[in-house]
């Protein structure tokens, strides 16, 4: 077995993030040498990025534009991307200038042209793709603008969120005429711009800004950050599985009743025990085993024993966060996900509980992350409801080198209105439908969640034992727990101070980004004193003082020597505890 300890960081908050120098960068393109944009691509159509201008005149007198020429190709297009992801929370207008003669067409398409923007980490990409059409002139230069916040748009994925409300775009396709067709298309295009900029760290990694603050991304240029999302800051349940031997009976549930017939879903060939061989605490982690070997319970002998834990805890909205590694193996199927707490399936515990009212999947279903072993590394978020469940639409994933061998950070930030999925502080995917009613969204009730492996029947004959290998699990939500002892229903749940009988603080730290004197609003407190102290993203203790508490405040002076970068801020009154990022100038 494979066995690990906590880094300090991950004991303050769930992302780890690395403080990285930014660059900033447009997205604009003017033909004549001045542009960012360096990787232009005909997709079954012509291109030439260095045209003499055959029509300059009108609007347009520039020396050179690029040609675009469809001879007949079904799907022609052309295409770039972009080293970070664009953000178009604020910026969201791509505009460009346009001639289409009428002597290059055939056929009797609509003239148009068309702005995608999709998520190149994908290799079907088009399946994320959101799209602007505009109608176009013909035999003039024209400037057409694609405002994602305010034109209509049409998303591949109907249950996709608003563009405005996605971050995972880097991938911009210009077509002419539509797609489907064979006919012929010739246009020139000229003056590419987007109004935003990208933010690029020096790795490559970025946080898809608009030059704004650092979300702590540690990426690598192909991936987006997850903003911190702050409202999520209150700690409410978790278990850090600091024990020994058997797991927490006021935490977890095995569930270990086989379903009618007499094997699990999806042809599953193993049974759940709850058997400390299966599951057991050991050096700060929970390892949950799969095992090859003859066992028998409720009439049924398998070859394969695991374990299935139900949290003790229910809940809605909110954030999941669980540090883990995987276990490797065609064959294997590890999960970190949530049902919720009213499915009527025997053994689950919320049945037990009397709370199981509703089948599956009108229960709803969010699977934070899913690995199969014969696509090792490749890991997936998915979202199942009525309206789409088993081999659902509504799903992202992608490579993330080593999960079987060492901790990655599955992260699920659920709101009223949409769910957003992580790894490692890098968005993954988000669910959000523009219509949310019972077939939609059942994600309005309290959901549990779910730690497991199972086997498939085309296990490897050489599999003998792996482990899914989890550090955390950890529950935040947008406001403090009435009594921080109390997880959901009379169950007890871990807090950051382990003290029943006082409020939380709540913690504002300001400036931030700060240069010399930080000042902290800790008035809920009656605490003489405060002890603050400032952890690198690996856990390095830089600097830590005990200073006094006046009419609420905090004032930390001597901070101006401390290099700039990320750090976080955990600072202890009395009873009270808050940890919080920190931007240093």
């Amino acid at each position: 077995m494979r066995n690990f300890t906590k880094p300090l960081a991950a004991l303050l908050l769930g992302f780890v993030y690395t403080a990285q120098a930014q660059t900033t960068q447009t997205v604009e393109d003017d033909f004549e040498g001045n542009g960012t944009i360096t990787n232009w691509y005909g997709d079954d159509c012509g291109l030439d990025t260095d045209k003499a201008n055959p029509v300059a005149e009108g609007d347009n007198t520039s020396a050179t534009v690029l040609e675009y020429s469809d001879t007949g190709g079904q799907y022609a297009n052309v295409q770039f991307t972009v080293p970070a992801k664009f953000n178009l929370s604020e910026t969201h207008t791509f505009s460009l200038r346009i001639y289409v003669p009428s002597e290059g067409l055939t056929g009797s398409q609509n003239n148009q042209v068309s702005l995608k923007l999709q998520n190149a980490d994908l290799g079907e990409s088009w399946t994320t793709q959101s799209e602007i059409i505009k109608d176009i002139s013909l035999d003039s230069w024209q400037t057409v603008t694609f405002d994602f916040a305010n034109d209509e748009y049409v998303n591949f994925d109907p249950t996709s969120p608003a563009p405005t409300l996605r971050s995972d775009f880097d991938k911009v396709v210009l077509q002419v005429n539509g797609e489907d067709n064979n006919d012929h298309v010739l246009a020139y295009v000229d003056d590419f711009l987007w109004d935003g900029t990208l933010t690029i760290t020096d790795d490559g990694g970025d946080d898809g800004g608009n030059g704004g603050e650092d979300d702590g991304d540690e990426g690598d240029g192909e991936l987006d950050s997850i903003p911190m999302h702050d409202e999520f800051k209150y700690l409410v349940w978790s278990d850090e599985f600091d024990g020994d031997g058997a797991l927490d009976p006021e935490k977890w549930h095995h569930q270990t009743q086989l379903p009618e017939g007499g094997s699990w879903f999806n042809g599953e060939i193993q049974h759940y025990t709850n058997r400390t061989e299966n599951s057991y605490q050991a050096d700060g982690n929970l390892n949950l085993v799969l095992k090859r070997e003859n066992f028998t319970d409720q009439g049924q002998t398998k070859t394969f024993t695991s374990a299935r834990l139900n949290s003790k805890f229910a809940f809605t909205y909110g954030r999941v966060e669980v540090r883990a590694i995987l276990p490797e193996g065609v064959g294997t199927w590890p999960a970190i996900w949530m049902l919720g707490k009213n499915i009527n399936e025997a053994g689950a515990y919320w049945q037990e509980q009397g709370f199981g009212t509703t089948t599956w999947p009108a229960c709803g279903e969010i699977d934070i992350m899913e690995h199969w072993g014969d696509n090792q590394d490749f890991v997936q978020a998915a979202i199942h409801t009525p309206s789409s469940f088993g081999g659902t639409v509504n799903k992202g994933g992608r490579t993330e080198v080593g999960v079987s061998e060492e901790f990655h950070i599955y992260t699920a930030d659920w709101y009223p209105n949409r769910i957003e999925f992580g790894v490692d502080g890098r968005w993954l995917y988000t669910y959000g439908p523009g219509v949310r009613n019972p077939n939609t969204w059942p994600f309005n009730l309290d959901q549990y969640i779910i730690l497991n492996i199972a086997v498939l029947g085309s296990i490897d004959p050489n599999f003998t034992e792996d482990a899914m290998v989890v550090d955390y699990v950890r529950v935040y939500q947008d406001t403090a727990p009435e009594d921080p002892d109390d997880g959901d229903d009379g169950d007890d749940g871990d807090d950051v101070t382990d003290i029943p009988d006082t409020e939380w603080a709540i913690l504002n730290v300001y400036p931030n980004p700060v240069r010399d004197v930080l000042y902290l609003s800790m008035e809920e407190t009656t605490a003489p004193t405060a002890t603050v102290q400032l952890f690198t993203p690996a856990g390095v203790l830089v600097q830590k003082a005990v200073l006094p508490i006046a009419e609420g405040q905090v004032v930390w002076q001597g901070l101006e020597s401390l290099p700039s970068g990320l750090y976080f801020l955990d600072a202890k009154a009395g009873n009270q505890r808050m940890t919080t990022k920190l931007i240093k100038d």
